[in-house]
């Protein structure tokens, strides 16, 4: 289990998830060794929200060339959370 502050990056602010969140869904950028169940956990106490599902997104990096080698960027793992009711204002911060 993950502490609740390590399990949320930061959340993903992008046109597509900003429109979502009027919906009750939010998406989080979280650590690549979290489950659901630590997302929602985390997301309930940090926020004081009610989660009602979680999905969980696993991208891999991309392929990439540096000086000749062949390598990856680094893999990130993201978190789809439906809320029950309300919103998550991040003007503060997480």
């Amino acid at each position: 289990m993950i502490n609740e502050y390590d399990c949320l990056i930061a959340p993903l602010m992008t046109e597509k998830t900003m429109n979502s969140g009027k919906e009750g869904v939010h998406v989080f950028s979280v650590h690549t060794k979290a489950t659901k169940l630590d997302v929602k956990r985390a997301v309930e106490k940090v926020f004081n929200v009610k989660v009602v599902k979680v999905g969980i997104l696993n991208r891999t990096g991309k392929k990439r060339v540096y000086r000749g080698k062949p390598g990856r960027t680094a893999l990130r793992k993201h978190a789809i959370v439906r809320l029950a009711e309300g919103a998550i204002n991040f003007e503060g911060g997480i």
